[in-house]
Parts: C-alpha cells; structure tokens; sequence
C-alpha cells in the first residue's frame, strides 16, 4: 500500500480537480480541496465530501495559505475562454501572484508541487504537432493573453524557484480534456455541442469548423497528472498530457449528433479571436518517461459525457 500523504488540490472543486480530489483520495492520501468557487462546485465534491479524510477549504490562491503538507497540485484558473475573460485581470493574478504564494509554501512545507500548465502557452501554433521544445504563438495583448501569458509566466516562475531554491517542482500541459462535472455553461465546445444536441438545437460552430482539436478524456488525463507527480524529481518537465488523436470540429459536431441521435443542424458563426486552428499534441516525453498514454476512445468517452450532461439536464428540468 502507498503511503498516505497529505495532498492539497488548488481548484478542486472543478472539473478536473475534483476528479483528481476523488483519485487520491483513492489511493488512500489526505486531500485538502482548495477552490474560491468562482467557476468550481460544491456539487462535484458531494460523492467524497463527507470522506474523513478529505477537507475543503474556500480560498483564493491570490491570498497566502498555511498548512502542513507533502505534495501540491496547482489547478486553480478558470480554463475556458468564456470564463477567464470575464475577469482577466484576476485571471492573471491567479496564474502569476497564486503560483508564487503556492511555490512559497511549497518551500516551507518541502512539498512537491506540480503546475498545471496548459496546452494554449503554444498559442495558435505554427508546427503541428506540438512539442515541449516549441516557444509558441500567443498574441501578448489579446483577450486570451490573460490565460495563455499568465500560463507562461508561471512556468516562469516554477522554474525560476527551481533555479533559485532548488524547488521541488513539475509542469504538466494540459491538452483539451472532457468528461462529467463539466460545467454545462462553460462555453467550452464540448459541453456546448452535447447539450445544443440534446435539445435539438443548431449546433453552432465558430469559424468553418476546420480547425482541428485533440481530446483527452478526464480519467486518462488524472493518470497522467498522478503518474508526473511521481516520476523521479529529476524530471520537471513540461511534458504534455493529452490524446493525439486530431479531429476537426465539423467531425465531433457530426459524431456528437450521432450519438446523441438528434435532429440538430449545424450552423456557422464568425470565428473567434486568437482561436487555435490546430491543436495536437506531440506525446513522446509522456509515452516514452512516463509511461503514460490515453486509452480512452473519442467514442466511448462521448458517451459517458452525454450520459453526464443528459443526467445534469434532466434534473435541472425538475427542479
């Protein structure tokens, strides 16, 4: 059996996180869920909120934070464009001045921290696949800048602790993942399309539906996370965690109106600013040092989605 630790999730009590929370909760540790509830709920952490071992604590990483503890994994930022643009500058604050209050109690505690970086430091990319090694593409001051630079300065900042103190640290980039707890109001194309689909509404895409997307489905991404975070420290990263399978979104709108048999109709709209137009990731360090790939189908994983979302609207129609 592992030995228990006690692990603190920033953002737990999102769409990743609270996956995340329940994994390690899993293997036995003490988590300490800590999420300011902007884009985060309660409602994800009601199937181990009353574990013993799990705390939760209501928090905004921009504050300083004290505890004892041996492992941190930073997720703490809104994550769709539709979210984090609502307030960019405290999007900002919470990538740069969150991840140097976390890497300061990392410091005091001797904890590992890992940072959940994300696959948008590449911006709209100019090489396809994407490496670890690209410097990216990312307009400085446009509307996304406030999640794609704050990402990028706070790898700055992990690695500057590492250079610095000798910060116990890793950097994972998150690829677009998907799967239940998503929040149905996210603005995200996944939870958009399922739920348009399920009420057979137009399914509206942004642009000509050419540009292309890889996605991860959330069970295999948590494997990948827990498997950084106890890889040999010698290894920081980044390393990218994600599928490789590409697919345009004209293909999932057409596969999510098939497995949802609906009678939607698929609409275009002017595209979006900054929008990627390819996003696949090159997976050699995750494959080859960690071991670690994505099993699960695009299929099988959309069908436990719409099962979620199916489930979410059902109810919301009740009440």
């Amino acid at each position: 059996m592992e030995e228990r630790k006690r692990v603190l999730v920033t953002g737990g009590a999102g769409f990743i996180g609270s996956h995340l929370c329940q994994t390690l909760l899993n293997k036995g540790n003490e988590v300490f869920c800590v999420d300011s509830l902007i884009t985060g709920s309660i409602n994800n952490l009601l199937p181990f909120r009353d574990n013993p071992r799990f705390t939760f604590i209501e928090h905004d990483i921009i504050n300083p934070l004290s505890m004892e503890i041996d492992e941190i994994y930073n997720l703490a930022c809104p994550a769709s464009p539709y979210q984090y643009q609502k307030d960019p500058i405290h999007t900002t604050l919470t990538n740069v001045i969150g991840s140097k209050q976390l890497l300061e109690l990392a410091g005091k505690t001797n904890a590992r921290i890992l940072q959940a970086s994300t696959s948008e430091v590449y911006g709209d990319p100019t090489v396809n696949p994407q490496d670890e090694q690209y410097k990216g593409n990312v307009n400085i001051i446009g509307p996304r800048a406030c999640y794609d630079e704050g990402k990028r300065c706070a790898e700055t900042l992990y690695f500057d602790y590492r250079r610095k103190y000798g910060t116990n640290i890793k950097v994972v980039r998150i690829f677009n993942t998907y799967g239940p707890n998503m929040q149905l109001n996210d603005g995200r194309v996944m939870t958009s399309l399922i739920t348009r689909a399920l009420n057979n509404e137009d399914l509206i895409i942004y642009g000509n539906g050419l540009q292309t997307r890889s996605f991860c489905y959330i069970s295999d991404l948590v494997e990948g996370i827990t498997d950084m975070m106890a890889s040999d420290s010698s290894f920081t990263g980044p390393v990218n965690i994600g599928n490789d399978e590409e697919i345009t979104i004209n293909f999932l709108a057409e596969l999510i109106i098939k497995l949802c048999n609906s009678q939607s109709c698929i609409v275009h709209a002017d595209p979006m600013e900054d929008d990627p137009k390819m996003r696949r990731p090159d997976l050699h360090l995750a494959n080859n040092i960690l071991g670690w790939k994505a099993k699960t189908s695009l299929s099988e994983g959309l069908n436990h989605t719409i099962q979620y979302i199916e489930h979410v609207l059902i109810s919301s129609k009740k009440q």
